[in-house]
């Protein structure tokens, strides 16, 4: 009898081991298998202002433009409006990738505004790249990605304030090209860029190149961008001061030669988490422009005006949802055509509120 029980026990012992083996070795193959994903996001919004017009005015082409709104990219449209669905598909290999981003909507459309030039589909493509892991510190890109400049971006979900700055809208928005990112050190980055005009991402129109260099240290950034007679300085970074309290940063100068026009701005951004479910934020922004470059629609004798703009932001998380009721104030230098009054005469600032609906799956 005791000779039976080791024997089962041993048996027991030896499937024990052989099923251990085998999920492990599942988990490795699961681990190092190539993983293809589907990602993306949903959102729309109601936005109204509360001392100018809400209405827009037809633009002679059949499309048709807010009376009033900050001369910011998105989220500028009156009452009930779109924001874009946003498709992402990746994949991602043991040394190399691809990621493909598709955009439907207005939001969309005003990402992608210098496209389609040659394709009947160019502006729903956000970003579509491949890359290479040519080792653990060398990565290589190839294609359309996202700008390495600025604090915000394009898609709301990783943005906390849902409206955005003139610093974003102002600054580019994507390139076409090839970039090589290096990993110096745990602390230390990085990244240089030979690209196409930038915003242009579909083709080289003209044989000319731009040419971008990104260092990074500890989650700081100082970015580059040089573009045919046009260059743009830009430092990103946030701190956390404490676990419920965090502060962005974002400061920028862009300059265009030959009376081109320039802008300088900074950008503050605090959020405060007061709960798991709820973070409460303020952007502080300052912008300047010169020479008429057009961003603010306000001007002085000699082409030069400025901006300050305020958003205060609360943000509400109910699983994938997110809620995001805004109040924003931009005060100009002087009057501004961005900021009509309910006569559509140009006045000095505009006040305005909204809410926003974000899922992302």
């Amino acid at each position: 009898m005791k000779t039976i029980i080791n024997t089962k026990y041993i048996k027991n012992l030896a499937f024990a081991a052989l099923a251990l083996l085998s999920t492990a070795a599942f988990a490795q193959d699961e681990e190092e298998a190539p993983k293809f994903s589907i990602s993306g996001s949903v959102d729309a919004y109601y936005r109204a202002n509360l001392n100018g017009d809400n209405s827009t005015s037809e633009n002679g082409d059949g499309s048709f433009s807010p009376n009033a709104a900050p001369g910011s990219s998105f989220a500028n449209l009156p009452g009930f409006a779109l924001g874009m669905a946003n498709v992402v598909a990746s994949y991602e290999g043991e040394k190399s990738g691809f990621v493909a981003d598709l955009v439907f909507g207005p939001r969309g459309t005003d990402a992608i505004f210098a496209s389609p030039i040659y394709s009947a589909t160019g502006d729903i493509v956000n970003q579509l790249y491949a890359y290479w892991n040519v080792s653990d510190a060398v990565t290589l890109t190839v294609g359309n990605f996202n700008t390495f400049l600025g604090y915000e971006v394009i898609s709301p979900v990783a943005n906390f304030n849902y409206s955005t700055s003139y610093l974003f809208s102002y600054g580019p928005f994507s390139h076409t090209g090839l970039k090589a990112d290096f990993a110096i050190s745990d602390d230390f980055s990085l990244m240089l860029a030979v690209m196409n005009r930038t915003d242009v991402t579909e083709l080289n129109l003209d044989g000319k190149y731009a040419y971008g260099v990104q260092l990074g240290y500890s989650d700081q950034y100082l970015n580059l961008l040089i573009d045919n007679g046009a260059f743009e300085v830009d430092y990103t970074g946030g701190f956390n001061l404490s676990e419920d309290f965090f502060l962005g940063i974002n400061a920028a100068h862009f300059s265009i030669e030959e009376d081109g026009g320039s802008f300088t701005g900074a950008a503050l951004y605090p959020q405060y988490t007061t709960s798991e479910n709820f973070t409460i934020g303020l952007r502080g922004e300052y912008f300047m422009e010169t020479d008429f470059f057009g961003a603010i629609g306000a001007f002085d004798a000699d082409g030069d005006a400025s901006v300050f703009a305020v958003t205060l932001t609360g943000s509400a998380t109910i699983g994938d949802l997110m809620i995001k009721p805004e109040l924003r104030l931009d005060s100009a230098s002087d009057d501004s055509v961005n900021f009509l009054d309910s006569d559509l005469a140009p006045q000095k600032s505009l006040s305005s509120f909204l809410i926003a609906a974000i899922y992302s799956f």
